[in-house]
């Protein structure tokens, strides 16, 4: 498999806390499922965060795209809306953002 070379411009940012008792089943959603679904989109994991320090969420995923209308459409999906709803299944204090991509944490 070739590697993926995008020059990233938008980061698609989710935060959130995961519910201990849904922590095995949401590793597996997000590795099966939500990332996969996302990369078929052109929407790539570039980071996972787990923050420990600070009154923050203790999640912090971080995808990456170079296409902001693609981003916009897949948010305004059906599958998006499946998607992020499984997610919140897993989780709480749940916010999703979209920044410019700068290559640096954004906290």
């Amino acid at each position: 498999m070739r590697p993926i070379r995008i020059v990233p411009e938008y980061t698609l940012l989710l935060r959130y806390d995961v519910r201990p008792e849904t922590q095995e089943v949401y590793f597996r959603y997000i590795l099966g499922e939500f990332a996969p679904a996302l990369q078929e989109r052109r929407i790539y994991l570039q980071d996972a965060w787990h923050v420990l320090y600070g009154d923050y969420p203790e999640r912090q995923v971080e995808f990456i795209t170079d296409d902001i209308e693609n981003l916009r459409n897949l948010l305004k999906s059906e599958e998006w809306s499946k998607l992020e709803q499984r997610l919140i299944e897993f989780t709480t204090n749940y916010t999703r953002r979209i920044t410019r991509y700068n290559g640096k944490i954004k906290i």
